[in-house]
């Protein structure tokens, strides 16, 4: 029998600008509210401070037990959050403990937290500077803006919670923030909805890309490596290099399949009628997309880069290749070329995350830590 937890109130603050409905529009609305709605069912109280408007209101049946607080009055942003104690003031009182979803939001959950005396947690799903570093430079002025307010935030709260050890070693020996007021809490996968399943395939062999359609997910070396191979690639998703992959695939006459954004719940499906799933990423956070294809029991490949290489054991439980075209292409005749393989490390990739990501293991780790902080 599950532990209840006594009376406590999580107040999250969504990431800058961001809504319900964005999460919803994006497909990302279930994956991202199942982890509050089983605190919910462990006794949490939890309150959402969204960016949305009114609309925002409208999936209260969709969240039975947890409060909205949007942005009902249409505001300038500057001015949503300058008037955010006025607004919630009542549900901000009776929190007892202030969470922010991503570094983008986290100030204006610190100064609430600040202002009436809470405790603060800054979670990160990802670093902001090491994107940021990436697209303008490790020296350039962007970084050192965004290295700046990193420190600030991760420095200043109660609790700083990361979703992987490299993310944990920047703010500890980088931030110089004690590691006791740091823990790592990964990105989480319902691996009952995200299960192997006996999918029809079809004879030829087909791979399949869920993510964000941009530079850094390395997309365009996905279309080279796949090149003149007799595959068919799903690409879910949406992304600043839609347009260009379309034409590089058109042009290059390659089976390609743009499924854009599609709701969570419908990914299982996707994962379980493809062969192989391959993330090329230049650099990753702690990718959910792949934890989800490893829980589905799917060979998978990534790119020895950090965020990816922690997760995948080569040959163990997926392959990891370099981030090169004829590289990724190497890698996928590997494994395609051998069927015992790909089985063995699809068993393996389900194992791994059912013992180290299923979502009841983040929500004891998530009730744990809320129970200490709300003492």
């Amino acid at each position: 029998m599950q532990r209840k937890s006594k009376e406590i109130i999580c107040t999250l603050f969504f990431t800058r600008g961001v809504s319900l409905r964005t999460w919803d529009q994006i497909g990302m609305f279930d994956r991202e509210v199942a982890l509050y709605l089983r605190l919910r069912d462990r006794g949490v109280k939890v309150d959402f401070v969204t960016y949305g408007d009114g609309e925002d209101l409208n999936y209260t049946q969709r969240l039975p037990g947890i409060n909205i607080l949007c942005n009902h009055l249409k505001l300038p942003v500057v001015l949503y959050e300058s008037l955010l104690p006025l607004l919630h003031f009542s549900s901000f009182r009776q929190s007892h403990v202030f969470k922010s979803n991503q570094t983008l939001g986290a100030m204006t959950a610190l100064r609430n937290s600040r202002l009436f005396r809470k405790k603060f947690i800054a979670r990160s799903g990802y670093l902001l500077s090491v994107v940021t570093e990436h697209r303008h430079g490790k020296d350039s002025a962007e970084a050192g803006r965004v290295q700046e307010l990193e420190r600030r935030i991760f420095s200043s709260a109660d609790k700083a919670v990361v979703t992987a050890p490299a993310m944990y070693l920047k703010i500890t020996q980088g931030y110089n923030v004690s590691p006791e007021r740091v823990t790592i809490i990964p990105n989480y996968v319902d691996t009952d909805i995200f299960c192997p399943s006996s999918e029809s395939k079809d004879c030829y062999k087909r791979l399949c890309y869920v993510g964000r359609l941009e530079a850094e997910k390395n997309l365009v070396g996905l279309l080279e490596a796949i090149k003149g191979l007799d595959v068919e690639l799903l690409m879910v998703g949406n992304g600043s290099l839609a347009k260009r992959l379309r034409e590089m695939a058109v042009r290059d006459g390659m089976a390609v399949r743009f499924l854009g954004n599609l709701p969570n719940l419908q990914l299982p499906s996707i994962l379980n009628s493809s062969d192989l799933f391959v993330l090329p990423s230049q650099y990753e956070g702690h990718p959910k997309t792949l934890i989800e294809a490893m829980a589905c029991g799917l060979p998978v490949i990534g790119t020895d880069v950090p965020g990816i290489r922690e997760l995948i054991v080569h040959l163990e439980n997926g392959y990891l290749c370099g981030t090169r075209p004829e590289e990724i292409r190497q890698a996928i005749l590997d494994v395609l070329g051998d069927s015992g393989q790909m089985a063995r490390m699809g068993r393996n990739a389900r194992e791994f995350v059912v013992m180290n990501f299923a979502l009841d293991r983040v929500v004891e780790m998530e009730l744990e830590l809320l129970e200490k902080l709300a003492r």
